[in-house]
């Protein structure tokens, strides 16, 4: 009778292997070196992911889940759509690991064949995450909530590859900007005086 999977061992393995896929790219990473990394026996290893294909499938699945409590977190902390969006961006700072950036893109460019299940995991996230930015502008007043949506993400994007170099932390306070500029500009939402420098009020 095969022995049930443990969760705790589960949840050890890709703690382990998330670090050194986040460090080094997955492709770098051999099964071998989150062995060594854990601690644990190659038996174990292979009892809770029978391939290396599978670990890596479920490292992206649990990126999927860290985007969405980060994306439900950016939605209770405004009020409107039009803040939810900011909030968005401002929130994606603490998803930037390391110096690599984000961890679903990289793994995505490393394995561009389409049918490997990697790169349709990352894609099927990327695809969700667009819609539902979209979503979400849709209940603004923009003329075009798609584009607004659309363009939210490319500000994302941005804060992924700029703050995995110049620092998240910078890079996400001008992403804010300019999340609130395009925001404004797509919805016509008049300037408020707090945002307005003294020397031109």
């Amino acid at each position: 009778m095969p022995r049930k999977r443990t969760p705790d061992a589960h949840d050890r393995i890709l703690d382990a292997a998330g670090g050194l896929f986040d460090r080094y790219g997955v492709h770098a990473v051999g099964m071998q070196q989150i062995i060594d990394d854990l601690g644990c026996g190659k038996q174990l290893l292979y009892r809770e992911f029978a391939s290396k294909d599978k670990l890596v499938v479920a490292y992206l699945e649990r990126c999927t889940q860290d985007w969405d409590r980060t994306f439900a977190r950016a939605l209770a902390a405004a009020a409107t759509p039009e803040e939810q969006l900011v909030e968005v961006v401002r929130a994606v700072q603490t998803m930037v690991p390391g110096t690599r950036g984000c961890s679903l893109r990289n793994t995505h460019a490393e394995f561009p064949d389409p049918e490997h299940p990697a790169h349709q995991v990352s894609l099927e996230h990327f695809k969700a995450v667009r819609e539902q930015l979209r979503e979400l502008a849709r209940r603004t007043s923009a003329a075009d909530p798609d584009r607004l949506g659309d363009r939210i993400m490319l500000i994302i994007d941005g804060v992924y590859a700029s703050g995995a170099t110049l620092g998240a932390t910078g890079t996400a306070e001008e992403a804010v900007a300019l999340a609130r500029d395009v925001i404004r500009i797509e919805t016509s939402l008049p300037v408020a005086e707090s945002e307005i420098p003294a020397d031109v009020r």
